[in-house]
């Protein structure tokens, strides 16, 4: 028996080497650099051929295309239990489960595809969305309450996949996209020309297609639009006016509406408003009144705003998970998870956004600058503007707030006893930095607000520099591990536009202004 099973190891070696382009021990070899190395040896040890294993980036590849295989079949049997539903909550979660793995799917898919000019930090970021996606995927049945059926059916390997790519993955920074300008005004390199002007300009840029409920335009609902913008061809700009109004409607841009321009005619005069909430029996991914998720959106002079109000939980106004999108001049108004900056590569600029709990929340990389930041009146007597969602060290996401102002909205401003926190750690990672922002009297002196107990607090990085306002002080600020009172300034320019979102790359072609740099 033993001299079978030594002959059967060597045969599984050769068959290995030879159809795969590694050993068995090559296998046990690198998945043992990984976090986690026990699904990493049985799938890379699987039927599918990866290899050859020579180098790291070999691996690395090996490991996305296992991790992919992986996703699709995932994927698949989540399709499978949409019929085993027991009730409208549990339908609610698994139809979210199902979008999020198709684009889960997608941007794995992106990283090994030869058509896809991808660079390491492209390939972080898809990865950290991907796993993102299916940290929403569960969160959906958690805040429903449904998680002992569905849920448990979908267990699955892709989450320990996607870290240990990530893991492999890590060396690139931001600055390989290559240096951004540091004007004092501009945009990021990502935006285009033709963008640049498109939010620049202060008349209205030509639009492709005109929403007015007053019949004037070409559609009288945003929805319309949307639907026609989808038959569009070509990959260009694609800019839909929306003329002042009220429009009662939930939108969603979905991954094949690419390059999409919202511009409305201003804050408080284009209003794009709904009202789904947790509590209403949404989760908060969809509860959102603007979703958008094609890449390289730009929305610009519109009031999204969701009046579920405080008493229905979360209810967001917008969610984006559109890789390098922009939103420009525009007011995002809720209370509970206003603003859920979902995943990818994202500007805010010149933005004002209301709220209360975790009012502006997600795992994307994302800066806003030159923002006004209200804390409204909140029913339990807790205010907390931030909830960085980061669950892995080696994604490359968080949220950092540059240039902007801190401040109590006219509801609260009269209030007293309303407690306000910089944020608190939604997962154990969290990761968020407030630089050059001037902090009003509302801010609590320990600054930061723990999630549970001591979950978090050593692993998590929130940091602070060079504030301002009376809320600035960090001298009884919070003393965990995780937190940083941030005095050199290489530090503080890891968070910057230019290095945190690779700004320079993509920006410029937006139009916006954007400040590079400290």
């Amino acid at each position: 028996m033993n001299n079978f099973l030594f002959l059967s190891t060597i045969v599984a070696t050769i068959f290995l080497s030879q159809v795969y382009g590694y050993t068995k021990s090559e296998v046990t070899s690198w998945c043992s650099q990984t976090p986690h190395p026990q699904p990493c040896e049985y799938f890379l040890s699987s039927n599918a051929n990866y290899g050859p294993i020579k180098q790291k980036p070999d691996f690395v590849k090996a490991l996305l295309k296992a991790t992919l295989e992986r996703a699709e079949y995932a994927g698949s049997q989540t399709l499978t239990l949409g019929s085993k539903c027991r009730n409208k909550l549990e339908k609610a979660a698994w139809a979210d489960c199902l979008e999020l793995y198709d684009n889960t799917i997608l941007k794995i898919n992106k990283t090994i595809d030869p058509y896809e000019k991808c660079s390491q930090v492209d390939i972080q970021t898809w990865l950290s969305t991907a796993l993102t996606n299916l940290e929403t995927c569960k969160a959906g049945f958690e805040e429903l309450g449904v998680t002992d059926y569905i849920l448990t059916l979908m267990n699955n390997n892709v989450s320990s996949l996607i870290s240990n790519t990530l893991a492999m993955n890590i060396g690139g920074s931001s600055s390989s996209y290559g240096a951004s300008s540091h004007k004092k005004t501009g945009f990021p390199a990502w935006v285009k020309p033709r963008d640049r002007k498109l939010l620049q300009t202060t008349s209205s840029p030509k639009a492709n297609i005109v929403v007015a409920q007053d019949g004037s335009g070409d559609y009288k609902t945003i929805g319309a639009a949307i639907a026609a913008a989808s038959k569009k061809k070509g990959s260009g700009r694609y800019v839909i006016r929306i003329k002042a109004g009220v429009y009662k409607e939930n939108i969603e841009l979905g991954t094949k509406l690419k390059n999409i321009m919202l511009l409305g005619d201003g804050i408080g005069k284009t209003i794009i408003t709904s009202s789904k909430s947790v509590r209403g029996g949404t989760t908060t991914f969809r509860s959102a009144t603007l979703a958008v998720v094609g890449d390289g959106f730009i929305g610009r002079g519109m009031t999204i705003r969701n009046t579920a109000g405080p008493q229905n939980g979360q209810a967001v106004a917008m969610r984006s998970g559109s890789d390098l999108s922009v939103f420009y001049q525009c007011s995002f108004e809720g209370y509970q998870d206003t603003l859920y900056v979902h995943s990818e590569r994202q500007f805010i600029r010149q933005c004002d956004i209301y709220g209360t709990v975790d009012f502006i929340f997600g795992n994307a990389a994302v800066v806003l600058q030159n923002c006004n930041i209200y804390a409204r009146k909140a029913p339990n007597k807790t205010n907390t503007v931030t909830a960085q969602g980061r669950s892995d060290p080696n994604q490359n996401t968080g949220i950092s707030i540059h240039n902007c102002r801190v401040t109590s909205a006219s509801d609260l401003k009269s209030i007293k006893g309303v407690k306000t926190f910089l944020g608190r750690p939604w997962r154990k990672y969290s990761r968020t930095v407030f630089m050059k922002t001037n902090l009003d009297s509302l801010i609590e002196p320990s600054g930061w607000m723990p999630w549970n107990g001591n979950f978090g607090l050593s692993t998590l990085y929130y940091g602070e520099y060079m504030n301002t306002g009376p809320g600035s002080s960090t001298k009884k600020r919070v003393d965990w591990k995780g937190y940083h009172k941030i005095t050199s300034s290489t530090e503080a320019a890891k968070f910057t536009v230019g290095n945190f979102v690779a700004g320079g790359s993509w920006l410029p072609d937006t139009k916006v202004p954007f400040t590079s740099g400290l």
